[in-house]
Formats: structure tokens, C-alpha cells, sequence
């Protein structure tokens, strides 16, 4: 069977210092969010309840980030998936949607695998564009931050850490 370009699939992962559950956290308390996701973030932790990560809280309302997006599934502490927008600049594609699933595998007792899955995607140019941004957000910033998180700290949205370079497992 031939796989069509729509069947694409961003996949990233990275190996976190810290115990599923703190993982969990990380990904489904707003303040935890906010220290590698966000500096702003509204969730309502049940299906059909808010996931709205804000990255830019000096633009307009509906252009600060993933504004809109919801918790489509949840199982605690091992998976959550939630529908997702993209940029912006690419206004025919935000008002969609896609669908990212992150799940998360102990490895040790302080150690979380952390894997993604961000689908969902169409065909053209506009579709093309989103895929390319999310195949470098996932993978060169988000994933890292949440590996900084765990060993450095906090992320500084004030001074967010230059990654180039920080490679996650």
C-alpha cells in the first residue's frame, strides 16, 4: 500500500530524568506547562476541556498561540492527546485542526521516555509549511525544553535557553 503524503506523521522523543509522574504533571498542570511548554497555559484536565499552550502574550487574542485547542483523550499518567493549530502566518491551516499524542514509558524508576506523534496533516503548500514548522517546534524545542526542564529547571520565557545544540536522547 502506498502511503500518501497527508499520512505523514511528526515523531519525536527524548528521554526525561524524572519519574512518570512528574512527567505527567509536566504536561497536564498549567503551572508545571508553563515551565517548558508556555509562559502561559489554560488547561482543563478532561476531554473536551482547554489545552491552550500562549507563546506570545503581547499579540492579539487568537494569534498568541495553540488558543482553541482541546484534550481529546486521557490516561493518566501514561497518555493524553489533544487537537492542535498552527501558526499564525498560516491562517487557512490554523483554522484547522491536528492532533498531537504524547505518550509517556518509565524506563527507570526517575526516568520518563516521552514520544509524540503530531498527525492530522493535508495537502498544498499551506499544509506543507505547518508540517515543516511542527517537524522543527516538536523535535529542536519543545521536546528539549521539557529535557532542560527536567535537568536545569525552569525555562526563563524571559531568557529562554538557546538549545542549538542541546541534543535529547
Amino acid at each position: 500500500m502506498t502511503r500518501h503524503k497527508m499520512d505523514r506523521a511528526v515523531e519525536g522523543e527524548v528521554i526525561v530524568d524524572a519519574p512518570i509522574e512528574r512527567v505527567w504533571r509536566a504536561w497536564t498542570v498549567a503551572e508545571e506547562a508553563q515551565t517548558f511548554f508556555a509562559p502561559k497555559c489554560a488547561i482543563d484536565l478532561r476531554p473536551g476541556g482547554k489545552y491552550e499552550m500562549l507563546f506570545d502574550l503581547k499579540a492579539a487574542p487568537g494569534d498568541q498561540g495553540g488558543e482553541g485547542v482541546v484534550l481529546l483523550a486521557l490516561q493518566p499518567p501514561v497518555m493524553l492527546s489533544f487537537s492542535w493549530n498552527a501558526p499564525p502566518e498560516l491562517p487557512d491551516i490554523r483554522a484547522q485542526r491536528t492532533h498531537v499524542t504524547v505518550r509517556l514509558q518509565s524506563v527507570e524508576p526517575d526516568r520518563t521516555r516521552v514520544s509524540l506523534i503530531h498527525d492530522g496533516w493535508g495537502e498544498g503548500d499551506g499544509w506543507d509549511a505547518a508540517y515543516d514548522y511542527f517537524e522543527r517546534a516538536w523535535k529542536r524545542v519543545v521536546l528539549p525544553r521539557l529535557k532542560y526542564r527536567f535537568e536545569h529547571g525552569p525555562i526563563n520565557w524571559n531568557h529562554p535557553p538557546d538549545l542549538n545544540g542541546f541534543q535529547p536522547e
